[in-house]
């Protein structure tokens, strides 16, 4: 069983990025540990009731609606493989319900609270400066997690970030002038920790790559010693990124492109934007959403 998954692992690995082979390795991980508990030994004794109270087990253990949803997609991408090599006469995931998503999603922090917690004065010191630098990108851009964590020196010029997001696609975001003078800061002091030939923007004190759980604690953490009265996270402030920018342009398209979403509908749900609103930016948007008088109307 395990050299199907390393068959796919290596097939997946030269279009996707680490980070993504990781969870996809976690994710079969996790199943084939369940069917060695249960003594199934083959791929082909993969079926539709078996699956279904491998995903209920996981259910049963609390895990997230979408954590669940997450693992049913890869297996089931990892299904089509196995159909593919002989494995399986079918892929039984897609028989399988997916879970029901909550759509609970973190408010934007208000944006003149946001502002004056940038604009908090900090230390001098290399760790600050990068932090600061941290921050000011995460707001300016949008970035996820990774694509922060994942940026190297070459991913930045005078004017934009070129960031791979999800399903490794790549994109270009503009880098606003506060990002890119708290970047011109940190590159003063980052000579000094980062190790030899290091292509890492971000580096820890050790000199290698900053990681994410690092990069999660580093910005609570200054968001409690600079007295931001709410918990602050990277997805926080992507969020407030495209509440905000929304706020002001109205213009969900150009949101869509800036976030890297695949699917328009995907950034109305993030921004939080009700049909109604959507509607009216269609309405002043489209060369042909304004409705005139009917030949009914005219004659």
């Amino acid at each position: 069983m395990q050299a199907a998954v390393d068959a796919f692992l290596t097939r997946l690995a030269q279009r996707a990025s680490p980070a993504t082979v990781d969870a996809y390795r976690r994710d079969i991980g996790h199943l084939t540990a369940w069917l060695d508990a249960q003594a199934i030994e083959s791929w082909t004794a993969l079926d539709v009731a078996t699956l279904r109270r491998y995903l209920a087990s996981e259910r049963t253990r609390g895990m997230a609606p979408r954590t669940l949803a997450r693992r049913r997609a890869s297996l089931s991408r990892f299904a089509d493989f196995l159909v593919n090599q002989g494995e399986l006469s079918h892929n039984p995931v897609k028989l399988t319900q997916a879970p029901r998503q909550p759509r609970h999603l973190p408010s934007p922090v208000d944006v003149d609270q946001l502002s004056h917690f940038l604009d908090t004065p900090h230390a001098a010191e290399p760790l600050e400066m990068r932090d600061q630098a941290m921050l000011e990108l995460f707001y300016s851009c949008g970035l996820r997690l990774a694509e922060l964590a994942a940026l190297d020196l070459a991913s930045l010029d005078a004017q934009h970030v070129r960031v791979v997001g999800k399903g490794g696609k790549p994109r270009q975001v503009p880098l606003g002038r506060r990002a890119a003078d708290a970047i011109k800061t940190w590159m003063g002091s980052r000579s000094g920790l980062a190790k030899p030939n290091e292509t890492a923007l971000f580096v820890a004190q050790h000199g290698g790559r900053l990681g994410h759980r690092a990069i999660q604690s580093r910005l609570s953490e200054t968001a409690k010693r600079r007295g931001l009265p709410e918990h602050l996270h990277p997805h926080r402030l992507r969020h407030s990124f495209a509440s905000h920018l929304l706020e002001s342009s109205q213009d969900l398209r150009a949101v869509q492109e800036l976030l890297g979403h695949a699917n328009l509908s995907t950034t109305q749900i993030y921004t939080r934007l009700d049909w109604q609103q959507l509607a009216e930016v269609y309405d002043k948007a489209h060369p042909r959403a304004r409705r005139g008088p009917s030949s009914t109307d005219e004659s």
